[in-house]
C-alpha cells in the first residue's frame, strides 16, 4: 500500500482557529489517522477527548558529564569546550553546565582518560491515543527543550505506521503555527496544506510567510479565510492574493460567538446546531477535501 495521504493544517501564528478546524475535520473525514504535531504546545486533544493506548519517552540531544573519580584534573576539556560548558566547581572539580553544553561531544574526544560520557536526555513524551474518531498520535515536548522538529517527524511515522497496519488512506495533521523548525518537519511528505488565516494585518502578512515555506517543499496549498466577515476588505486583499499565486480560497468561515461557547464546553463548531453558518462552511470543506483524498 502507497503512503497515506498527509493533510496538514496551518498557520501563519497561533490564534486563527487552525486546531477547531483540524479537530471539526477529524470528526467529520472518516477512516484515517489524527496527527498532533503541534508539540510545544500540543491541545487538540481537548476537544477530541483521547483514551490512552500507549506513551513513549522521547530523546534529544545528549549532555556530557565528567566522572570526576575518574578526571586527573588536566582542563583539557574546559579548554576546548567552545561553549564554555565546563568549569570548575567549589570542590575544584570540573563539572558541566546542561543548560550551556550543545552536546556536540568534542570534551569526549580530548580527554585523555575517557571520563567524560553523553547522557541522552528525555525532552518530551509521544502517544497514542484511540478517539471516538480514529487513532491519534501526539505528543508533548518539555517546556523549553529542542528537538521540536524531529519529535514531529517520530509522531507522523507512527501515524503512517498505523494507516498502513490498519489500511486507511488518510492522515489528518494538526500542525504548528509560524514557519520554524516543526513546521518544516510537519510539511514533509504532505500531500495538501491548508492554510489558516484571518482577514486582518498581521494575518495576511504571515500568510504569505507561511506560503513561502509551503513553496519549499512543493506543497499542494489552499487558503481557508477563518472570521471572513469581520472586515471584507482585508479578505478581498486575500482573495487578491490568492489569485496573484495561483490559490484557491477553499472556504470562508463566517464570524460566529457560538464558536467560543461551544470551545469553552470542549465542543467544535460541528457538535451542535448553533454554529448554523460555520457548520456549513466547515462541512464545506470537508467535503472538498474529501474529493482531494479521493482523487
Amino acid at each position: 500500500m502507497d503512503r497515506a495521504k498527509e493533510i496538514v493544517i496551518l498557520s501563519g501564528k497561533g490564534g486563527t482557529g487552525k486546531t477547531t478546524l483540524a479537530a471539526s475535520l477529524s470528526k467529520l473525514i472518516p477512516d484515517k489517522v489524527i496527527v498532533d504535531a503541534d508539540v510545544d504546545a500540543s491541545d487538540l486533544f481537548i476537544l477530541l477527548k483521547p483514551d490512552l493506548l500507549r506513551q513513549d519517552k522521547f530523546k534529544g540531544g545528549s549532555i556530557a558529564s565528567i566522572d570526576t573519580k575518574k578526571c586527573i584534573q588536566c582542563g583539557e576539556c574546559e579548554k576546548k569546550c567552545r561553549f564554555n560548558a565546563i568549569s570548575r566547581n567549589k570542590e575544584g572539580s570540573f563539572v558541566v553546565d546542561s543548560y550551556k553544553c550543545e552536546g556536540c561531544e568534542f570534551c569526549t574526544y580530548v580527554c585523555p582518560v575517557n571520563t567524560i560520557k553523553m547522557n541522552p536526555q528525555i525532552v518530551g513524551n509521544w502517544y497514542v491515543s484511540e478517539t471516538p474518531f480514529g487513532t491519534m498520535v501526539h505528543a508533548r515536548l518539555i517546556p523549553g527543550a529542542e528537538n521540536s522538529g524531529n519529535l514531529v517527524a517520530l509522531v507522523k511515522r507512527e501515524a503512517q505506521l498505523i494507516a498502513k497496519k490498519k489500511g486507511l488512506k488518510s492522515i489528518i495533521v494538526d500542525g504548528p503555527p509560524g514557519i520554524g523548525c516543526p513546521v518544516i518537519s510537519s510539511l514533509s511528505g504532505a500531500a495538501l496544506a491548508l492554510i489558516v488565516t484571518e482577514p486582518t494585518l498581521s494575518g495576511i502578512h504571515d500568510l504569505d510567510r507561511i506560503l513561502a515555506t509551503c513553496k519549499q517543499f512543493n506543497v499542494n496549498t489552499k487558503i481557508i479565510i477563518n472570521k471572513a466577515d469581520i472586515n471584507q476588505s482585508n479578505t478581498e486583499k486575500i482573495q487578491q492574493f490568492a489569485n496573484k499565486n495561483g490559490l484557491e480560497i477553499m472556504g470562508k468561515i463566517p464570524f460566529d460567538r457560538c464558536v467560543v461557547k461551544n470551545l469553552s464546553k470542549n465542543l467544535t463548531p460541528i457538535d451542535s446546531d448553533n454554529c448554523g453558518a460555520v457548520k456549513k462552511e466547515i462541512k464545506k470543506i470537508s467535503n472538498d477535501v474529501l474529493k482531494y483524498l479521493s482523487e
